[in-house]
């Protein structure tokens, strides 16, 4: 199994945990995303302490989102609580409370854009592996058909001929149907 597999294994886990009211997936919670929380906010211009504050407002943020009831989570549960942590040290930083003048935070707004490209490209990825999965389970010679004419570049003449197929209308029906049944394939997952 795959490293992001088990993450996203276990961040599913934390979170089923949470809905319980399990106490040991909240204990998982903080000894696997609350270090790199933690060296965030120390790395800029803030202390265990406040880290440990920034840390307790995020799980009360995603505590709440659950307790909702259709919390979805669409990226992995690291990148998401790096988030929220991130935007409440910068507004912690704004309203003065830090002991630190406000136009501080000025550095950070670059990161807080490379954060949010961050959570796009891993939401990205996360849709690239099920959309593996799904071709995987197309088979053949759909799975064929669709790469060389997607990702291939291939014509629906070369595809034609490839497969044996009488015109390439033919072969673009094929392709239709092939494409159909990936899409069901995906969104059942």
């Amino acid at each position: 199994m795959s490293k992001e597999k088990s993450d996203i294994q276990i961040d599913c886990k934390i979170i089923d945990g949470i809905r319980e009211g399990d106490n040991l997936a909240i204990q998982q919670l903080y000894q696997i995303h609350f270090p790199p929380i933690a060296q965030m906010i120390i790395n800029n211009r803030g202390s265990r302490e406040e880290a440990q504050d920034i840390f307790q407002e995020t799980v009360m943020v995603l505590y709440n989102k659950i307790s909702d009831g259709d919390f979805m989570l669409s990226s992995r549960l690291q990148t998401f609580l790096y988030a929220i942590s991130k935007r409440l040290w910068l507004k912690h930083l704004t309203r003065g409370e830090a002991k630190y003048r406000k136009d501080s935070i000025d550095d950070y707004g670059e990161s807080l854009a490379a954060e949010e490209v961050i959570e796009d490209h891993e939401l990205k990825e996360t849709n690239l592996v099920q959309m593996e999965d799904a071709l995987n389970g197309l088979g053949e010679p759909c799975k064929t058909i669709l790469y060389d004419f997607y990702i291939q570049g291939q014509s629906m003449a070369a595809i034609c001929e490839k497969f044996g197929y009488t015109n390439a209308d033919n072969a673009k029906t094929q392709k239709y149907k092939c494409l159909q049944r990936l899409k069901k394939i995906f969104f059942k997952k």
